[in-house]
């Protein structure tokens, strides 16, 4: 059995890959486990120099990287590079900080000594998404292999490449052998990874879908997940907010990535008396955007990353229409080759419908009119989903109340979602459960361990 990578800019295939057997599993879940007894032992100056290694080999590799999530599924070159500068800078980030993310606590007991620590849990199995093939990966692996952990990869296939060439990298690195290696598996191959005795824990991104097989076989033999699901991020913009930059920023938004991100804005919810004019200038702004090659260094807008996937987008845009949205700029697919979709607005969208209720994946924004503030918020609150936000306001204090009544895991006033490692990253609702990043990222795959000292003679 082989898995292939296609050029979503083409449609050419890349390479083809041999799916690992058994006793390729085998070994990597062997030298997992035994890396991670040894890893554990490491004290935090030893793990943070291995990080920072690790930091310096990607940093080192950025333009073979950076080309090669180009060429797999589609970014522009900014911003793949950016992507490798990032995971570089989560390692330091942990290198530099995962020691008191990690000090234990005292607690007050008439006990001598109580207090709780954090030793990590083992190997926990990693099951990644293509659209940031190195960033997800490096988000997750950061924390988990500075609390003690080892790290199985299983990415998306379409990333194949770019998951072979982080396990070198990590090799590169001269971590402890085994500390993080990949298997090149089907989705279908999962579940008995997730079943075997060594894999202590599981962190997945992707798809609602995909979380809900790995959150029952987690269940089944009750292994702890932190799962990073779906979103339909609110974008919310109130009457008073400054429209010029709100629209600029919007554009970048919704359409970074190709507008392949969980946490891109993707129901624009403005308040009706501006409504008119943002929907003027979010439009045009994203008229504008250059789309060509994503190698290109002037592209802004490339291809998504599977033609599948751009089928799937132009068929909800389609819906959305149909279903009395009014197309202020883009629609349609393009004629020639590669998974290329236009930036798309669609105005008038109403509660309820498919650009409303479903995550749009692909560079296509629904907007949305509000009475009110009070309406707007509802509306933010009225999806399945509860990843990020975004909330538009000249009046900060307004923004700090009413941010506690957004259902999402975070909010951000007057800017755009984005992940960062200092912060907690996780939703609500359907967009999953657990936290990555920050403190209590590097805390997610530890044994919250008690330990009580009695007194001598007791």
């Amino acid at each position: 059995m082989t898995i292939s990578t296609i050029d979503p800019t083409t449609g050419a295939e890349l390479e083809v890959y041999a799916v690992d057997g058994g006793a390729r599993v085998e070994s990597v879940l062997e030298r997992a486990e035994s890396g991670q007894r040894t890893w554990r032992g490491a004290s935090f100056a030893d793990r943070a120099e291995g990080l920072r290694a690790i930091g310096r080999e990607l940093t080192a590799a950025r333009e073979e990287l950076a080309r090669l999530i180009v060429a797999e599924m589609g970014k522009t070159i900014g911003e793949a590079r950016a992507e490798i500068d990032k995971s570089a800078g989560a390692c330091e980030h942990y290198a530099a900080h995962g020691e008191r993310y990690l000090a234990p606590e005292p607690v007050e007991t008439e006990w001598a000594h109580t207090y709780v620590q954090f030793p990590p849990v083992g190997v926990v199995l990693a099951i990644m998404p293509w659209n940031y093939p190195v960033w997800q990966v490096m988000r997750a692996a950061a924390p988990i292999l500075m609390a003690g952990n080892a790290m199985v990869l299983k990415h998306a296939s379409n990333v194949t490449g770019c998951a072979l060439a982080l396990a070198e990298v990590v090799k590169r690195a001269g971590v402890v052998d085994g500390l993080l290696d990949a298997v090149v598996l089907p989705g279908s191959q999962v579940a008995p990874l997730i079943a075997d005795r060594r894999i202590a824990a599981v962190t997945l991104t992707g798809s609602e879908g995909v979380g809900q097989s790995v959150a029952e076989a987690c269940a089944r033999e009750l292994k702890p997940s932190v799962l990073e699901l779906g979103g339909s991020d609110a974008f919310v913009v109130l009457a008073d907010a400054d429209l010029e930059e709100a629209a600029r920023v919007g554009v970048r938004a919704r359409f970074q990535n190709n507008g392949q991100s969980c946490i891109a804005a993707k129901r624009f919810i403005v308040e009706e008396a501006v409504a008119e004019e943002f929907e003027e200038r979010f439009a045009a702004a994203a008229s504008a955007l250059v789309v060509g090659d994503p190698a290109d260094e002037a592209t802004q807008l490339g291809p998504m990353a599977r033609a599948d996937l751009r089928d799937e987008l132009a068929d909800q845009v389609a819906r959305g229409v149909a279903a009395g949205g009014r197309l202020l700029a883009g629609g349609g697919v393009p004629d020639g080759p590669g998974a290329f979709h236009p930036a798309t607005v669609v105005g008038g969208v109403l509660p309820g419908t498919p650009l409303f209720r479903e995550e749009t994946f692909g560079p296509a924004a629904a907007v949305v009119r509000a009475r009110d503030a009070e309406h707007a918020i509802a509306m933010a609150n009225d999806s399945p989903y509860g990843l990020s936000s975004s909330l538009w306001t000249a009046d900060v204090d307004r923004a700090r109340e009413l941010s506690g009544r957004i259902e999402a895991g975070a909010v951000f006033v007057n800017a755009m979602s984005a992940s960062d490692a200092r912060l907690p990253f996780g939703g609500v609702k359907r967009s999953g459960w657990g936290r990555e990043l920050g403190e209590w990222g590097i805390r997610a795959f530890t044994n919250v361990q008690s330990v009580v000292v009695a007194p001598k003679g007791e």
